[in-house]
């Protein structure tokens, strides 16, 4: 009467991707229509403001959730990827070190290769995101019209193989291994500082660990999101020639036109973007949590 159920076995090793995928989804979801227009600006077409009037009056409200099952695959892979590697490494770490906390290069270190490990297996929804988003903004010529993530991913390998699928994979990776290393190991040391030094409650705990997580995770990516960005959308000239040969080519010469203030290129919406995001995702993974615990998972 009354008794908690005995939850055993696969459930412990398993519970921290489940979390970490649902987190992500649902902050996804939140968050769609301000990421497309944040590779708009990328693609140099003009402010947040015109952008979003533009999409409104020519494609209608549908348009900023565009490539939203792409988002929702990358989640479903990336993030429960991440998150749950993330748990697992540092679990090990505490264990490894008597469970006292960890020092915070330690934290960063799970941080990089957890992002390594749930960038390899986003990295083609990440693709075929980065395409329907950008899908609008080609010629009539060169336009794809997938119709969701799935055909994006059928047709990428059918027309251009199973290889295609991780094109842009090194900056992805890169990417991914920055900003985890911000966002993962900076959410830890914030929660102890909050928590444990100033004695914070835990709804401020979560909410003010989250939004310095979202700001370290910003600064540590936008350069590579430039980059990755740049060498995912690009097109072979009339004589079947890139822009760029490769990641390393391309920041060269975009340090070489702009200076490094170039690769910082819309910080101001990037951080919009992907602050709010970290911090739902880390909002919505305490709930969770929270639920968990009271039904006794």
């Amino acid at each position: 009467m009354g008794e908690k159920p005995q939850v055993g076995g696969v459930w412990p090793t398993v519970k921290p991707f489940v979390n970490g995928g649902a987190s992500g989804m649902l902050a996804t979801c939140v968050i769609q229509p301000v990421d497309m227009v944040k590779v708009r600006i990328q693609l140099g077409q003009g402010s947040a403001v015109q952008i979003s009037k533009t999409m409104l009056r020519e494609e209608g409200l549908g348009a900023f959730y565009k490539g939203l099952s792409a988002g929702l695959l990358r989640q479903a892979t990336y993030t429960t990827a991440r998150l749950g590697s993330f748990r697992i490494l540092t679990n090990k770490a505490i264990a490894a070190n008597d469970g006292k906390p960890l020092p915070l290069y330690q934290k960063a270190l799970c941080g990089l290769t957890a992002g390594a490990i749930g960038a390899c297996f986003g990295s083609p929804a990440d693709l075929a995101l980065i395409r329907m988003q950008a899908d609008a903004t080609l010629a009539a010529a060169q336009r794809r019209h997938y119709k969701n993530a799935f055909h994006a991913l059928y047709r990428i390998v059918a027309d251009e193989g199973v290889l295609a699928l991780w094109k842009g994979a090194g900056p992805t990776v890169v990417r991914a291994m920055a900003l985890n290393m911000g966002m993962l190991a900076s959410y830890d040391q914030s929660v102890e500082l909050f928590r444990d030094s100033l004695g914070f409650g835990e709804a401020s705990t979560v909410v003010g660990a989250s939004a310095v997580s979202g700001f370290f995770a910003s600064a540590c990516s936008l350069p590579f999101d430039y980059v990755k960005t740049q060498i995912q959308k690009m097109q072979p000239d009339a004589n079947g020639k890139y822009p760029y040969t490769g990641s390393l080519d391309c920041a060269m010469k975009t340090l070489k036109a702009g200076g490094p203030f170039k690769f910082y290129t819309g910080f101001p919406v990037y951080c919009v973007r992907i602050a709010p995001h970290v911090m739902m995702t880390w909002i919505f993974l305490n709930q969770i949590q929270k639920i968990e615990k009271t039904v006794g998972l």
